[in-house]
Parts: C-alpha cells; sequence; structure tokens
C-alpha cells in the first residue's frame, strides 16, 4: 500500500514538474513573443514619427514661406498707401543707396516744334497717386506703344518705388508733383505747412533721379472745396507762381478715382467723351494707385483710340505745355480748358 502510495506521489511529482516545465517554457514563448511584437510596434512607431517629423518640417517650412510671403504682399501693400505710409518709410529710407539714373536719350525729348503747332491736337496723359505695382505694368503698356506721359507722384520711399521713379525718368516721362503725404490736412494747413510738404518731396525726387521738378498737382485739383483747406487757393497758387511751379489741373476725367471701381469700358468711354470737346490742349486725369487695376486694363484700348485720331499728338508735359489750370493765375484767358469743370470737381476731392 506504501509502496503504491509513494508511486502516486513520484508520478504526480513528474506531472508536476513537466507542468512546471511547460509553464515556465510558454511563459518565456510568451514573453519573447510579446517582446517581439513590441519591438515591431516600437519600430512602426518611429517610422511613424519621423514621417509626422518629415511632415512637420515640410508644414513648418511651408508656413514660414507664407508668412515671409504674407509679409512681403504687407509691406508692399503698406507703400502703396499714400500719407502715413509714406512718411513711415522716410527712416528706413535713409540708409538706403541713391539710385543712379541715366540722363534721358535724346530721342526721348519732345519737339518742341510739335507743342508750338497750333494745328495740331495735343493730349497729355497724366496719372496721380504712384508709384505703385500698376506704375511698373502702366510703364510697360506705354513702352509698347512708344508714348510719353506724366506722373504726379507723392512721397514713397520704398525701394521699389524708387526704382519706379528713376524709370519714369529713363524712359523720357515727365516726373511730377502731387504733394508728399496726400493729407489734405497737412498740405493745406498753411503756406507754411505746404511749402514744407512740397518741398520735402522736390528734394526727395531729386535726391532719387537728379531731377528738379518743377510742375505740380494740388491733392483734390486747384477748384478743390475741402473743409481741410484753411486758405484760399490763391494763396498756395501764388506761392508756387514765386518758385517758378507751374500747376496742372486736367479737362479730361477718366473717372477712375470714383468710390465705385469702374470697368475699363467705362474709364475708355469717360476719356473719350471728354475727347470730342475738341480741346486744343486735352489733359486727361488718371491714376497709377495699387487700387485702379481696371485703369491699366483700359489704357491699351485708349491709346490704340487717341492714336488713331487725325492731327493728334500725345506728348508728356513740358516747360512748353499750355496749362490747364482750374484757377487761373492770370485774368489772361489760357484755353479752353477751364471750361465744364464743374462735374469735375467732386471727383478731384477723391483724387
Amino acid at each position: 500500500m506504501c509502496e503504491a502510495d509513494s508511486g502516486d506521489r513520484q508520478k504526480q511529482a513528474g506531472w508536476l514538474k513537466k507542468a512546471g516545465v511547460v509553464f515556465l517554457a510558454v511563459s518565456l514563448l510568451c514573453s519573447v513573443s510579446l517582446c517581439i511584437f513590441l519591438m515591431f510596434q516600437v519600430g512602426r512607431l518611429e517610422e511613424d514619427v519621423g514621417e509626422l517629423k518629415s511632415l512637420l518640417e515640410e508644414q513648418s517650412a511651408r508656413n514660414e514661406e507664407m508668412t515671409s510671403q504674407k509679409k512681403s504682399e504687407a509691406d508692399v501693400e503698406d507703400t502703396e498707401n499714400s500719407g502715413s505710409d509714406a512718411a513711415e518709410g522716410d527712416n528706413s529710407d535713409r540708409q538706403q543707396e541713391p539710385l543712379q539714373v541715366e540722363t534721358i536719350p535724346e530721342e526721348a525729348q519732345v519737339d518742341s516744334d510739335l507743342e508750338l503747332d497750333e494745328n495740331i491736337r495735343k493730349i497729355y496723359l497724366t496719372f496721380d497717386d504712384g508709384p505703385s505695382s500698376n506704375t511698373d505694368k502702366i510703364l510697360d503698356i506705354l513702352a509698347e506703344y512708344d508714348v510719353k506721359a506724366t506722373f504726379f507722384v507723392i512721397g514713397k520711399t520704398d525701394q521699389r518705388s524708387r526704382e519706379a521713379l528713376v524709370r519714369i525718368v529713363e524712359e523720357g516721362h515727365t516726373l511730377a508733383m502731387h504733394s508728399y503725404t496726400h493729407k489734405y490736412d497737412e498740405v493745406y494747413g498753411s503756406v507754411e505747412s505746404f511749402a514744407e510738404d512740397f518741398t520735402k518731396l522736390q528734394d526727395y525726387l531729386y535726391e532719387v533721379t537728379g531731377v528738379k521738378s518743377m510742375v505740380y498737382r494740388f491733392p483734390g485739383g486747384s477748384s478743390n472745396k475741402l473743409k481741410a483747406r484753411k486758405l484760399e487757393m490763391r494763396e498756395y497758387i501764388d506761392w508756387l507762381n514765386e518758385q517758378g511751379v507751374v500747376y496742372f489741373d486736367w479737362n479730361v476725367a477718366s473717372g477712375d478715382a470714383a468710390a465705385r471701381t469702374l470697368s475699363a469700358d467705362e474709364i475708355v468711354k469717360n476719356c473719350m467723351d471728354g475727347l470730342k470737346k475738341n480741346y486744343k490742349t486735352s489733359v486727361i486725369l488718371m491714376h497709377d494707385a495699387s487700387g485702379r487695376p481696371t485703369t491699366v486694363e483700359a489704357l491699351p484700348r485708349l491709346l490704340e483710340e487717341i492714336l488713331s485720331m487725325e492731327d493728334t499728338v500725345i506728348l508728356p508735359i513740358t516747360g512748353n505745355t499750355r496749362p490747364v489750370q482750374h484757377v487761373k493765375v492770370s485774368d489772361e484767358k489760357e484755353n479752353e480748358g477751364s471750361e465744364d469743370i464743374g462735374s469735375q470737381t467732386q471727383e478731384a476731392t477723391e483724387d
């Protein structure tokens, strides 16, 4: 009996040993399998992390590029605002090297005989409120049609504007003045503030281009009814006369300064309707500010219409140009340009 019990216990102990060995083997196998699985998962996670890191780096690079682009666009847009932007750019501009302007080629000079020929109708294209990104586009179009114009500029001092000023001069156009700040309350605050603003712009243009401009257009035109104007226009005009500076208004308005953006068709129609009045000297008011894209669009068709007219030339304003002025310098009637300006006065205040 005891021998039988002893044998059973040995068998049980052997079974337990085997069970223990199997359990340990299974546990070890499971542990190894789990380790292998975890290592595999870790490998996949590392790959995923690497991919995510690459995506994040690419996204970061794109964000930096977009931020840089937006900043660049914002800087450009800022420089295209009249007034405060011009003043802000003044300090940073002092660190820039002056741009050098070449002498205007002989062929770009206006034939004085054309200006003095009473049998030829003279048309002067004038652009206010630049330079801007549109100025380069307009200069490209004028070059394509071999036409010279007049640019009444304000005090924009960023690099692109400086380069546009130089290009205006080098390509034979007339560089004229439209106030430094274009802020009516500052320009028309007093004769002294007017003179300060004028001198600042004239000196700046000379610094950049080597040209001392002697042609001026009042912000809002000489017939403006601005509340910001503290004195009669005669006092500002008298000051310009003392400096030997000639001011120009216009007798044909494109309408592109209206609050509503006109279509290119409307701009061309306004100009051609104005030219039907048959002034011997026609000065067309247009704008090359950044917010006037349809002016650029309208220009080629307008040039083609004018160039198809008989006994007509398009010229830049020079010292020989007969002034078109809403407020007369003297009692002598300069030309028919003073007629029918009432409808233009409101638009002038938007200039």
